[in-house]
């Protein structure tokens, strides 16, 4: 076990292998001794209490299921908990991103009609100009770089969404890279 563990890290610990075990009076009291600091996460994250209740019950789904890869070698069980809830919450991100990016009329009435000065500042022509550059792009490669460099999702989520290879994945977006810098130099 790491040194430096405190009484309160040493007790979630043995509370996180107990319920590993089964042990539902043990999942009961990690439950409550850190339910309301992970919420706190969720709610931080997703800015929204509702959404946030949610994740927190999935996650609390999970540790049930998957107390048993926890290792207290590697880590303690807050940060285990912490790490299993954050990731949670930003798989929640990404599907509301995702669904921003597929919802075309929704993004349509996300755009201001009447922009303020620093929304003004957006519409430059480097900006314009990226759009038209990324409107060059074949559909499936300019979702792929949207997806990649606005949403935060991977290489690996990519190809399994379109259920292609990473490494033709990959060549995508080094082509589509290549193309928009090649169209932005012009």
């Amino acid at each position: 076990m790491p040194p430096h563990r405190t009484p309160e890290q040493n007790l979630l610990d043995e509370l996180l292998a107990k319920t590993a075990s089964g042990d539902q009076a043990a999942f009961a009291e990690l439950y409550r001794l850190t339910s309301p600091r992970l919420y706190g996460v969720c709610v931080r994250m997703l800015r929204e209490r509702g959404e946030a209740e949610e994740v927190l019950q999935e996650a609390w789904i999970t540790v049930w299921h998957r107390a048993s890869t926890f290792d207290r070698t590697k880590a303690s069980a807050g940060t285990w908990l912490g790490t299993l809830f954050r990731n949670k919450a930003i798989d929640r991100l990404r599907q509301r991103r995702e669904q921003l990016l597929d919802d075309p009329e929704l993004m349509n009435h996300l755009e201001d009609e009447d922009p303020n000065p620093a929304d003004g500042a957006e519409q430059t022509q480097e900006y314009l100009r990226l759009r038209e550059c990324l409107d060059q792009l074949q559909p499936q490669q300019r979702r792929a770089i949207r997806e990649a460099f606005f949403s935060g999702v991977t290489y690996n989520e990519l190809a399994a969404r379109c259920q292609v290879p990473l490494g033709t994945m990959k060549s995508w977006i080094r082509r589509s890279l290549l193309q928009l810098r090649t169209c932005l130099d012009l």
